[in-house]
């Protein structure tokens, strides 16, 4: 688990001078190539299942962030002293690293991006203690910039990876480091369905474990909310639709799909029938019940929201089994791929059962 793995990489790291930036750069780098080479093998070979290669993944990726966290919290400290709070007292590391999509939701395959979200509880009138002092909003903006370029950086070996900080309050105008408080106000008062649809999956996946069961209670009360259910069907469809680009409607896809040729494609992740259509299911399922059914918010991966949809009445056993078994067959082909450097299109002749029982599962649930 996740405690093996930063046991291990502290070994690494042990050995490098603090000031060497560069090597620990290289270091993780070279730590995350190894094990990923590890797993891949194991999964070519058959010895390890297409969820424990996810999870493998996901503990990797957060390993490193929390490490890369560290690093980049020592080098602002040594520069500009610690912030401060309200009422004087040093911040301890008051600042968390929230996953969304494939990290948040449990399921990372080997070239994943990171879809990160950052938030820091300090005081942001205050500023640091240092004797280069900077205003605490100052200090965290820098330090995400810097996990950033840790993250991100082209080296000899590569990135460590790519990241997409576009899931932010107000997205790529708003500021790269929200405090706790403005990040709340935004999902109550701003936030579009589809950000909330997006919140269904975000999961604190390294810093403070303090701020992060506040969070935890943030993202709770927002998924809990009573919604409009008509409201919250035709959004959730617009969305759908929206992603589908110039496709104005599911039906142009389908029929098309219905006159499959050994030329035509499915795009796995994209298509009627495809990933996007179960994590659409199990996101609406979140925030149409949890209001009555407050289960419904503990898990971010869309396994175990079905399984939690199973236990509350929301789905029957066969609708639950023809989801999952669709899922699990899609990810594991999307890893095959990944493994080949082949995007998410395989021949329009595959998994046709499975793509017409998850969009018979969607016309029965938005009809």
């Amino acid at each position: 688990g996740v405690d093996t793995l930063q046991s291990e990489l502290r070994q690494v790291l042990l050995r490098i001078p603090e000031d060497d930036l560069e090597r620990q750069m290289d270091a993780l780098r070279q730590f995350k190539h190894s094990h990923v080479l590890r797993v891949a093998a194991s999964e070519i070979a058959g010895t390890l299942p297409l969820m424990k290669v996810s999870d493998y993944l996901t503990w990797l990726a957060e390993t490193l962030l929390q490490s890369v966290l560290d690093l980049a919290w020592r080098q602002m400290e040594a520069k500009y002293g610690r912030p401060l709070r309200a009422d004087g007292s040093p911040c301890e590391q008051d600042f968390i690293i929230v996953g969304y999509g494939k990290v948040g939701g449990i399921e990372l395959s080997y070239s994943s991006d990171l879809d990160l979200v950052f938030i820091h509880d300090a005081d942001p009138a205050s500023a640091t203690d240092g004797e280069k002092s900077i205003d605490n909003s100052v200090f965290f903006a820098r330090l995400g910039q810097r996990i950033i370029h840790i993250l991100t950086s082209k080296m000899a070996s590569g990135a460590l990876y790519e990241t997409d900080m576009r899931l932010r309050p107000s997205g790529n105008s708003g500021l790269l480091v929200s405090t706790l408080k403005a990040f709340r106000d935004y999902q109550q008062e701003k936030a579009w369905n589809w950000e909330h649809q997006a919140l269904v999956r975000a999961r604190v996946v390294a810093g403070c474990p303090h701020l992060a069961e506040r969070f935890n209670q943030v993202r709770d009360d927002i998924l809990s909310r009573p919604r409009d259910e008509a409201r919250l069907r035709q959004e959730v469809i617009e969305m759908r639709e929206k992603m589908l680009g110039h496709l104005s409607t599911y039906k142009e896809l389908e029929l098309r799909q219905e006159r499959l040729t050994p030329e035509s494609t499915f795009d796995l992740k994209q298509d009627p029938g495809g990933i996007v259509d179960i994590e659409f299911l199990a996101q609406y399922l979140v925030l149409r019940w949890s209001a009555d059914k407050p289960a419904m918010t503990r898990w971010t991966d869309n396994m175990r929201i079905l399984d939690s949809a199973l236990e509350q009445g929301l789905l029957g056993a066969d609708d639950v089994a023809s989801l999952q078994n669709a899922y699990l067959s899609y990810r594991s082909q999307t890893h095959a791929l990944a493994l080949q450097n082949g995007g998410t299109k395989i021949s329009g002749d595959r998994f046709v059962n499975e793509r017409r029982q998850v969009r018979e599962i969607w016309r029965k649930t938005f009809a």
